[in-house]
């Protein structure tokens, strides 16, 4: 096991921005992320688990805890048939390839997601029409306490839009068993190939960010509000509404955390004030204000 202290979260966050973390600790294997759930619940010490961190951002003052990752045991991907069982860690593009090599359909709308697989299932990613809900067939969990790893059916995950009972329960993702379907090798290239190019068209990927920063509010798509209410490129320092996709934030190059929280409450209070719509943020924002 690896333990980390005084650690920069910018190194492990896509946002390239924010605090530092109190601890860093790797667990390699169930074991040890049992342990280190177990330490931090007896202490009574505050922690969190961190997957690609595409989708999480350090508040600049940092966090006055545990930051626990998955280590490389954690990223296996096994075939079964029409089950895919990936490790928590596994990152989607590497299940997406996998998934094409075994002619394996239905994972074509994830395979650009820039995240792994356990915080796809914790916060339900979608992208292109599909959901995590629709091919999860069951996920192996650890309590938040380290005491009891146990099977959930993915009929008892309780997804919901960015949502899954993982966001209330707090137990770990450890593994992951996906129902795809048989099909044929090319179409399914073709189809991710397809999904790439209109995300690299269409989305700041040469940016820094956390992918579409806000929720879809019921009704409409945050995107369109913000470019409707002429946010489109407003800068706070070195954050930015992209230019290119108005769902986003980004990273110029020098944001702080600040930053971008302070462009987040703008845009917020903009588009509120013009269309009555409040605007959830759909990246997780962790520390002290």
């Amino acid at each position: 096991m690896e333990r980390l202290f005084d650690v920069d979260m910018r190194d492990y966050t896509s946002f390239r921005a924010g605090g530092r973390a109190a601890e860093l600790a790797i667990a390699e294997d169930v074991e040890e992320l049992q342990q280190l759930l177990t330490e931090a619940s007896a202490a009574g010490r505050s922690f969190l688990m961190l997957g690609n961190g595409s989708n999480t951002l350090f508040r600049d003052k940092g966090f006055d805890g545990l930051v626990i990752k998955l280590g490389a045991a954690f990223e296996e991907i096994t075939v079964k048939g029409n089950l895919l069982i990936c490790g928590g860690a596994a990152l989607m593009s590497v299940v997406a390839k996998q998934a094409l090599a075994a002619d394996l359909s239905g994972f074509e709308f994830a395979s650009g997601i820039p995240g792994s697989i356990g915080g796809a299932v914790f916060m339900n990613a979608g992208a292109y029409g599909g959901e995590m809900k629709d091919i999860v067939e069951f996920v192996n969990v650890v309590s938040r306490d380290g005491g009891v790893m146990r099977s959930v059916k993915g009929c008892e995950m309780n997804f919901g839009y960015r949502h899954s009972v993982l966001q209330s329960s707090g137990d770990i993702v450890v593994s992951v068993a996906l129902r795809l379907e048989k099909g044929e090798h090319q179409a399914i290239a073709s189809q991710m190939k397809e999904l790439m190019t209109r995300r690299n068209e269409k989305q700041p990927v040469q940016y820094p960010s956390a992918g579409s920063f806000f929720k879809r509010p019921e009704g409409y798509f945050a995107g369109k509000l913000i470019q409707d209410a002429g946010l489109k490129g407003l800068a706070v320092g070195g954050a930015q509404v992209s230019e290119q996709h108005s769902g986003f934030i980004i990273n110029r190059g020098d944001a702080t955390a600040d930053d971008i929280i302070a462009l987040m409450r703008l845009v917020q209070n903009t588009v509120y004030d013009k269309f009555g719509v409040r605007l959830e943020p759909e990246v997780r924002i962790v520390g002290e204000e």
